[in-house]
């Protein structure tokens, strides 16, 4: 099943990034598609996700500084980061205060490039 394989992307990444405590995947218009994140609200965090997306693409396109990489929040105890996966979909990574983005930036592309391929087979609905 698409959305097992996609899991265990998430729970890759994981374990690949120092510092990522999970991650979601959601339609663009915020439904969840899958959750490596069992301690937090994943449809409420697809949701936000999906409107944050929605605003840094269209800031963006405001101030004509070429498409959108990604929404990162920073917050006290760590961050959110949000990258489009495709023109339908998203994927919201959190971590704590020590998340190495860095490697969070690369290893995010190889993620999402793996997501997009999984969904072209089983579009999101």
């Amino acid at each position: 099943m698409v959305q097992d394989e996609i899991v265990r992307e998430l729970a890759d990444l994981r374990e690949r990034v120092v510092g990522v405590t999970g991650g979601v995947v959601a339609a663009s218009d915020g439904l969840v598609v899958a959750s490596d994140s069992p301690e937090i609200r994943d449809q409420a965090l697809a949701a936000l996700a999906a409107a944050s997306l929605g605003l840094g693409k269209r800031t963006a396109a405001e101030v004509s500084l070429g498409p959108l990489n990604e929404v990162e929040i920073r917050c006290q105890g760590g961050h959110v980061v949000v990258y489009a996966v495709g023109a339908e979909a998203l994927l919201a990574v959190m971590g704590d205060e020590g998340m190495d983005g860095r490697t969070l930036g690369r290893e995010a592309r190889r993620t999402i490039e793996r997501i997009g391929a999984l969904l072209e087979v089983t579009p999101v609905t």
